[in-house]
């Protein structure tokens, strides 16, 4: 734990000072297999702490975020591990073809060749092998004219009569450079040969130092091209000399402009490319997206004003998108409910848990803003990490899919001045009926039943608010942790310095989901589109026992508790202490009671009559919410609530510490501790 955090936070002292060929002097970054050079620090400075640094770096640099560079990597690696083993065996299965076409072509040309009697034959074999060739050439000449990738925002999308710009010139595997010509006469001539690698393509959307872009370049053997772009010259110049100095040049490809226009451009040059063919006769074979397979955005401050464009970019064939941000004053905290909403569609959630509910309003304006093109998102990891988001989603096109969007969306009723519990409510219903045929099955997207809650809590009488829409679908890909994880005791500990915390906030990601019901668990394990979260959240005993003006129980005892009466209990990424059940919140406050009334009993005379504890203790009669004009209890509904809570008062409560113990992998790192003071979010860079 401690050497880890020391890694984090001392990453500024392995820096030396070095000379550049102009004569100029920088002191050189080592993050992973990437160098960077920054403006030296000053040798004086007045300031402490933070400042200090905030002060010495003229170039943004945050140490701290070295946790989220070293994941993306490796999630990256998982992920593009995959597409290019697929893409290598669509390659492989292609030049069989042309192979097998080439052999059977060569032994129809021989049998004619031996029943000719004709005197001369060997005229007709050269003119033969005189018309292949010059058809070979014409193919050729067919798919260089395709309109070419440039890596160069200057130049205009639909010019197809400009030349190859000098960066596009430097991306060996851009459409125009690779020569499928060769390829195929090797497969005519029979012989073996290695394939060129598949293109593989990253946009590192605001690059600032292009630390990320090195990175990618040097640490992922698959990656063919890496763009680093940004809006302000200097950084440009900056990722260019980096390039330079790490002796990446020829890979990464520095651009300067707005992120928004750069990724825009890629989708005008995609609609054009598909005009352009639909105009000429259709030939054998497929000619590569020119879309990214895999963006990553990084701001300062929130992505939300770069989902659309960055959508547009990545490759709708299951692209891969990562999205960091930074802004958790608005989606984790309701004091700017309304800025909340304009960027991402939803009301942030007041309590304990709104670091989990900022991860599904920040997925849910992927989503929605994804829906409008005819695009489904996958979310794979979905982290939230210190003052921050890391969200990965694949990224496919499949009207389909979409449909399903709103049955996985939801919003919530939050008892957030009084006990602080919680509803969920979900826009619409994905309901899987038979088809006519009665053989098969069909989802049907129906209404859903409402409202699920009153206006005031049912536990302390306390008034509900609501929070969303937000998303109610699963956060992460069990198989894509694994794939990490799995991966993690072959990679080197000096490069990746954060290790010990990724293996554990991995591990804590993977064990946070609960199974749904039994009746429900056959119908969605065999379907993903409308798989739901059918747990969300996590609360913390604190505060359970501050609405209560109770002692806290420890966490071994309520996690005890809990699974002696026969409920699933696990623990959130988000936040240490935290508990995530499938135990109603009728159970949950009767365990808090029995608390009570077993180990810490209350001062009655200091609770107040108009208290939530005073509610929840049982201490008067019900909450008013129960209650009719008259004070009488009214309604089917709140006899039958009635009924429940008195089978759950009945519910025997055992404190078992042996039965709540952890008994999951011991001595990992799932949450950071603060490795220096006025820690976080540094400040723009000056430049």
């Amino acid at each position: 734990m401690t050497s880890q955090i020391q890694n984090a936070s001392s990453a500024t002292s392995n820096v030396k000072v070095v000379r550049t060929k102009d004569g100029e002097e920088f002191a050189e970054v080592q993050e992973g297999l990437a160098k960077i050079l920054i403006p030296p620090p000053a040798k004086e400075t007045t300031q402490k702490g933070a400042k200090a640094v905030e002060e010495q770096q003229k170039v943004f640099y945050n140490p701290i975020q070295q946790f989220n560079r070293d994941l993306t990597v490796l999630a990256i690696k998982a992920y593009g591990e995959g597409v290019v083993a697929q893409r290598q065996t669509t390659m492989a299965k292609r030049t069989k073809r042309k192979r097998d076409k080439s052999d059977t072509d060569n032994g129809r040309s021989k049998k004619q060749h031996t029943s000719s009697t004709s005197l001369d034959g060997d005229t007709k074999l050269g003119a033969s092998i005189e018309a292949a060739n010059k058809e070979d050439t014409d193919m050729a000449g067919l798919e260089m004219a395709q309109p070419s990738t440039t890596e160069n925002d200057t130049a205009k999308p639909n010019d197809v009569s400009a030349e190859p710009t000098a960066a596009a010139a430097q991306d060996p595997e851009a459409p125009e450079n690779r020569d499928i010509r060769e390829e195929t006469k090797s497969a005519e001539a029979g012989h073996e040969r290695k394939l060129n690698p598949p293109r593989f393509t990253i946009l590192d959307a605001l690059s600032a130092t292009g630390l990320r872009a090195l990175r990618y370049a040097q640490e992922l053997p698959f990656v063919t091209s890496v763009t680093a772009n940004d809006l302000t010259p200097s950084a440009v110049e900056t990722i260019k000399r980096n390039a330079e100095h790490n002796g990446v040049e020829s890979k990464v490809v520095a651009t300067q402009g707005d992120a928004r226009a750069h990724m825009y451009s890629r989708l005008t040059e995609e609609v054009f490319r598909e005009h352009e063919k639909s105009k000429q006769p259709r030939k054998g074979g497929s000619q590569a997206s020119n879309k990214y397979d895999v963006i990553d955005l990084d701001p300062y401050g929130t992505a939300a004003t770069f989902f659309d464009a960055a959508l547009n970019a990545v490759r709708d064939d299951g692209g891969l998108l990562c999205v960091t941000c930074t802004d958790s004053g608005v989606w984790a905290s309701h004091g700017y409910s309304e800025k909340a909403y304009a960027l991402y569609g939803g009301i942030p959630v007041k309590g304990y848990h709104s670091h989990e509910a900022g991860l599904r309003l920040i997925i849910h304006g992927l989503a929605s803003t994804a829906a409008r093109q005819g695009l489904a998102v996958e979310p794979l990891l979905s982290l939230s990490i210190d003052y921050y988001v890391r969200v990965f989603v694949k990224v496919r096109k499949s009207p389909a899919s979409v449909k399903f969007l709103a049955g996985k969306t939801m919003i919530v009723y939050s008892c957030d001045q009084g006990c602080g519990a919680y509803e969920t409510q979900l826009l619409l219903r994905n309901k899987k009926v038979s088809n006519k045929s009665g053989k098969g099955v069909m989802y049907k997207h129906g209404l859903a039943m409402a409202p699920t809650v009153d206006q005031n809590c049912k536990h302390c009488g306390s008034k509900m608010h609501l929070s969303g829409p937000m998303y109610a679908g699963r956060l992460h890909s069990t198989d894509f942790i694994k794939k990490i994880l799995d991966d993690l005791p072959n990679i080197s500990k000096d490069v990746y310095g954060t290790v010990p915390r990724i293996e554990g906030m991995l591990q804590t990601a993977l064990e946070e989901f609960l199974p749904p019901p039994a009746d429900q668990l056959a119908s969605i394990k065999d379907d993903d589109l409308a798989a739901l979260e059918p747990y969300p959240f996590f609360f913390h005993p604190t505060v359970l026992a501050g609405a209560m003006h109770c002692v806290c129980p420890d966490e071994e005892s309520f996690r005890g508790a809990l699974r002696g009466l026969g409920y699933q209990v696990t623990r959130s990424h988000c936040k240490p202490g935290s508990i995530k059940t499938d135990a109603p919140w009728s159970v949950i406050w009767h365990v808090m009671r029995e608390w009570v009334r077993q180990k810490q009993p209350v001062k009655v005379e200091n609770i107040s009559k108009n208290s939530p504890a005073y509610t929840l203790l049982r201490l008067g009669e019900k909450p008013d919410a129960e209650q009719n004009g008259n004070g009488e209890q009214s309604s089917d509904d709140n006899k039958q609530a009635n009924k429940h809570d008195d089978e759950v008062d009945k519910l025997e409560v055992v404190f078992n510490k042996s039965l709540g113990r952890d008994n999951s992998k011991r001595g990992l790192v799932r949450y950071q501790a603060n490795p220096r003071e006025n820690w976080g979010p540094l400040s723009k860079a000056s430049g």
